[in-house]
C-alpha cells in the first residue's frame, strides 16, 4: 500500500499513556471540521485508521534516531567523525553508552509506538460496528493486529516490559488523559507483552492474504509467519520463555520456507539484487515500511524534505556515508578531488556511523568467495567533477580496496615507478577507524553502506525515499536455523544456513565451476560449526546495517560480551545488568503522579 495521505486522525484518537497538557495550558482552537471517534466506525474512517498505523511505522524504520537505536554501539557500528550530540538526538551516547533517559532519540520510538497501539486498540474495538463485508474486515483486523504486535515487539526488545493497559484496561482504547504507568509488576507485564504479540501475529497468519501485492507492501501471511517466528525465538531467550518456543519458532519460519510458491516469495539470485535501487518489491522482501521513491510529500517528510532526525525520512541513506568528497587523487594529479561534488546516488556524507574493525576484518573476512560484503558496501566511486585528468560521470574517481595487498598492487609500490591506475586506491589500513586512523589526513573515508542508496531522491542532501525493508526471506532462513539449533537439530540448522551460503557466492559472470568452487570454500561441513555466535556472525553478513543488530544482541544475552570484544568506543562504559535495556524516558516518568517514579525505571538508570 503506497501511503500518500498525511494522517491527522492518529492525533485525534491517541491519548498517550500520560498527558503533557496541564489545566493552565489549554489549547484553544477554532476548528472548521469536527471529528469524533465515531469516524472510525465508518468504512472510510476505519480504513484511514489502518493507513495511519502503517504510516506510524515510518518513525521506527529509517530515521536517524531509529537507526541509532538499532545499530549504534554494537559489534558492527561505531562512532564516525560526525556522530551528532545535542538535544535533537544525542547519537554519540548510543555509541559509547553514556545514554541517559533524557535523549530525544529514545522518545521517538516510545511516543510514536504507544499512540499507534492505542489507535489499533480503537479500531479493533469499533470493528464490529463498521459496515464492510466480513472478508475485508478480517483482512483489516489482520493488518491491525500484526502492526500492534510489531510496535510491541520493537518496544520490548529495547525497554523490556511495557504497559498493555494504557488507562482503560488491557488492550482497550483510551480516550482520557491518564497519569498512571501500568508497568508493574514488570515480570507479569512482560509475560503479557509476549502473549499479546504472539496472539496478534498468530491471528495475522490466519487472516491476512497469502501474498502481498506485487508493487506494494500491504501485509501478507509470509510476513506474519516471519515475525511470529521471531517473537517465539525472542521469547525463548527471555524470562518469559516457554518450553515449546524454539520448536514453535521453527514451525512458523518453516511454513514460509517450505511453501514459497504459495506465498509468492523466493530468494534473489544474487545478494546484491536484494537491495538494488529499482528492485524494492522483489520476492525476497516480505515486508517493507512503504515509501514512494522521490515523492517526499507522500512520504510525510515535507517537499522539499525537512531536516535530518525526528521525522519519517530514510536518514539511513546518509548516516553510514563516509566523506567521499574529500578523497584526493594520486600525487600525479595533486589537488584534484574527483568526487568533490556530492551526488544523488552516493548521498550526503554525514558520517554518523562507521564499521568496526571486527565488521570489516572478521565478519566480512572472505570478500572473494562471499559476495555479501560487496553487496552491502560501496567499493568504487565515479568522478563527479571534470578536471585533473577526470571526466565527470565517466571515469573512476577512487576505489576502496578489499585488501592492503590489492591496494599496493594497483597503486604501484615503487614511488619512482609508473602508477598502474590513474585514480586513487585506498587501502584498508587507511580507512577511518577500521584502519586505526582517526585524523583528518585519512579524509574520514571508510566503507559506506550502499543498501539504502537512492538515485531517485532528487538532491544529494535529501533523505532516502525508498521502502525500508523490515522482513526478508533470508532472515526467515536464519530464524529457522537458529530455532533448529536451539531445538537440538544442528544438522537442519547447517542445511538452512548453507542455502544462504550457496546464494552468497553467486556473482554475475561466474561459471558454474567457479560458483561450485567458491561454495565449497565457505559452506558449513559439520553441524558442530553452528553455534549462537556463528549465527550472529551470519546475521551480520545478511542483515548488516538493517536496524536489527542491537536487539539481536540484547535479546540473546550477547550484547555486553560482543561489544566489549569488538567495539572499543563502548568498552569503557557498557555495563552488565544495565545496558541490555534502554532507559524509560524521563519525560514519561515526569508525567506520572506516583511520587516513587524510580520503581518504574529500568535497572541502573
Amino acid at each position: 500500500m503506497k501511503l500518500s495521505n498525511k494522517i491527522f486522525i492518529a492525533a485525534l484518537a491517541t491519548t498517550m499513556l500520560t498527558t503533557g497538557l496541564s489545566c493552565k495550558k489549554k489549547l484553544e482552537e477554532n476548528p472548521y471540521t469536527v471529528f469524533s471517534v465515531d469516524y472510525f466506525k465508518t468504512p472510510s474512517g476505519f480504513q484511514n485508521g489502518v493507513n495511519a498505523i502503517y504510516s506510524g511505522m515510518r518513525f521506527l524504520y529509517g530515521p536517524e534516531g531509529a537507526v541509532a537505536m538499532g545499530v549504534a554501539g554494537t559489534d558492527e557500528w561505531a562512532m564516525a567523525s560526525e556522530t551528532r550530540r545535542g538535544a535533537a538526538g544525542d547519537l554519540t551516547s548510543f555509541c559509547d553508552y553514556s545514554l541517559d533517559n533524557t535523549g530525544g532519540s529514545i522518545l521517538t520510538p516510545w511516543n510514536r509506538s504507544f499512540n499507534n497501539i492505542n489507535l489499533a486498540n480503537a479500531l479493533i474495538e469499533y470493528a464490529p460496528e463498521v459496515q464492510i463485508n466480513d472478508a475485508d474486515k478480517n483482512v483489516a483486523l489482520g493488518e491491525i493486529r500484526f502492526l500492534r504486535a510489531l510496535y510491541y515487539l520493537n518496544l520490548i526488545q529495547y525497554f523490556g516490559a511495557v504497559p498493555i493497559d494504557l488507562g482503560s484496561g488491557e488492550l482497550k482504547f483510551n480516550q482520557s488523559p491518564f497519569q498512571g504507568f501500568n508497568r508493574l509488576p514488570t515480570a507479569e507485564v512482560f509475560v503479557k507483552n509476549y502473549n499479546t504479540i504472539i496472539e496478534d501475529f498468530t491471528f495475522a497468519t490466519q487472516n491476512l492474504p497469502d501474498r502481498r501485492p506485487a508493487g506494494a507492501f500491504k501485509l501478507s501471511k509470509a510476513a506474519a509467519f516471519h515475525f511470529l517466528a521471531k517473537a517465539y525465538l525472542f521469547r525463548g531467550y527471555s524470562a518469559a520463555k516457554q518450553q515449546s518456543d524454539f520448536a514453535n519458532a521453527y514451525t512458523a519460519a518453516s511454513e514460509v520456507i517450505n511453501n514459497q510458491a504459495k506465498y509468492g516469495v523466493a530468494l534473489q539470485q544474487t545478494y546484491a539484487e536484494v537491495h538494488r535501487p529499482g528492485n524494492d518489491y522483489n520476492s525476497e522482501i516480505l515486508f517493507s515500511i512503504e515509501r514512494i521513491p522521490g515523492n517526499f510529500a507522500a512520504n510525510e517528510v515535507g517537499d522539499p524534505p525537512n531536516t535530518i532526525g525526528g521525522g519519517k525520512g530514510v536518514d539511513a541513506a546518509n548516516d553510514f556515508c563516509g566523506d567521499y568528497t574529500s578523497v584526493s587523487a594520486p600525487l600525479a594529479s595533486s589537488g584534484t578531488r574527483p568526487v568533490n561534488t556530492r551526488t544523488v546516488t552516493y548521498g550526503r556524507p554525514i558520517r554518523r556511523f562507521c564499521p568496526t574493525p571486527w565488521l570489516y576484518n572478521t565478519a566480512f573476512a572472505d570478500k572473494f568467495n562471499d559476495s555479501r560484503y560487496e553487496g552491502s558496501f560501496r567499493t568504487a566511486y565515479i568522478a563527479s567533477v571534470t578536471g585533473g585528468g577526470f571526466t565527470a560521470d565517466v571515469d573512476t574517481g577512487f576505489v576502496m580496496a578489499l585488501t592492503n595487498r590489492i591496494a599496493d598492487s594497483l597503486n604501484g609500490i615503487s614511488p619512482a615507478g609508473p602508477r598502474l591506475k590513474p585514480y586513487r586506491v585506498i587501502a584498508p589500513r587507511e580507512f577511518y577507524f577500521v584502519g586505526g586512523l582517526l585524523d583528518a589526513s585519512t579524509q574520514n573515508m571508510y566503507p559506506s553502506l550502499s543498501k539504502y542508496e537512492d538515485p531517485g531522491r532528487g538532491l544529494a542532501n535529501n533523505p532516502g525515499s525508498r521502502p525500508f525493508p523490515a522482513a526478508k526471506l533470508s532472515e526467515t532462513y536464519l530464524l529457522a536455523a537458529e530455532a533448529a539449533m536451539q531445538n537440538s537439530n544442528p544438522t537442519e540448522a547447517m542445511n538452512l544456513i548453507n542455502v544462504l551460503k550457496q546464494r552468497a557466492v553467486r556473482r554475475p559472470g561466474l561459471t558454474p565451476t567457479q560458483i561450485t568452487d567458491r561454495y565449497e570454500a565457505i559452506r558449513l561441513t559439520a553441524a558442530s560449526q553452528v553455534t549462537l555466535d556463528f549465527i550472529l556472525d551470519e546475521r551480520t553478513r545478511e542483515l548488516c546495517g538493517e536496524s536489527v543488530r542491537w536487539g539481536d544482541l540484547a535479546v540473546r544475552g550477547k550484547l555486553i560480551e560482543r561489544v566489549k570484544l569488538y567495539n572499543t568506543d563502548a568498552t569503557a562504559k557498557i555495563t552488565a545488568n544495565k545496558h541490555e535495556l534502554r532507559p524509560i524516558p524521563k519525560e514519561q516518568l515526569d508525567r506520572i503522579t506516583d511520587a516513587n517514579k524510580q520503581q518504574y525505571q529500568n535497572p541502573g538508570y
